[in-house]
């Protein structure tokens, strides 16, 4: 059969410039305040986080939408990746140990939170039509993470009004996650509604169950 003449396009191009990103609208759906946000941090080990604390050193290799600027150090730009919605828990179960499946419940005291956004916070969302608008597709979600850092960085640069992205986390079944850009800070709530170390004894049935959901393991 001929070979055929069509070039074949990658399902994730190299982002286009910011400059040429603004001239495509963006497609930002809204968190409310009051809508609830879960994440999985470390309280321990050589760089402690806290339940509200943006990462400003980066960007991380192992990072999906680090938006920080080369060469990785300690700068303005910095990010909250967290998740949402009736399965956010076990988002962040899956996106948090996903390197190694282990649910490990004590190495860096790993600590699970949940606050309540105090204001709107405006996001782009990659979950829809605008990746595919914009050159590329749903593979922003799941691609080399090198790129999808650059298309992050991309964003940032061209949209100032949008607080982060709200994406498909590709280790739960698509379901709604959250990079936070430093934007979004002010609207943290001062206290969060949650906070525990996932070594918890209230915490161990319902994590031995979405580690099992997912093939994880867990100590």
């Amino acid at each position: 059969m001929p070979k055929s003449s069509k070039k074949r396009v990658a399902k994730l191009p190299e982002p286009p410039t910011a400059a040429a990103m603004r001239g495509m609208p963006p497609d930002v759906e809204t968190l409310p305040a009051g809508t609830r946000l879960y994440r999985i941090y470390s309280r321990g080990g050589r760089h402690p986080g806290g339940w509200d604390r943006f990462r400003d050193f980066g960007p991380l290799p192992n990072a999906r939408f680090d938006h920080h600027s080369k060469p990785p150090e300690a700068q303005e730009r910095a990010i909250l990746y967290a998740a949402t919605g009736e399965e956010a828990i076990a988002t962040c179960v899956a996106e948090a140990f996903q390197e190694t499946r282990l649910v490990d419940t004590r190495r860096r005291d790993p600590q699970l939170a949940c606050f309540s956004l105090a204001e709107d916070v405006p996001l782009l969302s990659l979950r829809d039509r605008w990746p595919t608008k914009a050159g590329a597709s749903a593979n922003i979600n799941s691609g080399p993470r090198p790129r999808c850092r650059r298309w992050s960085r991309a964003i940032y640069e061209a949209y100032p009004d949008v607080f982060g992205l709200l994406y498909a986390s590709s280790m739960n079944g698509n379901r709604p996650a959250v990079a936070l850009y430093e934007r979004a800070a002010r609207a943290l709530p001062e206290a969060p509604d949650f906070n525990r170390p996932l070594s918890d004894a209230a915490l161990l049935v319902p994590l031995e169950r979405i580690a099992a959901s997912l093939g994880y393991d867990i100590v």
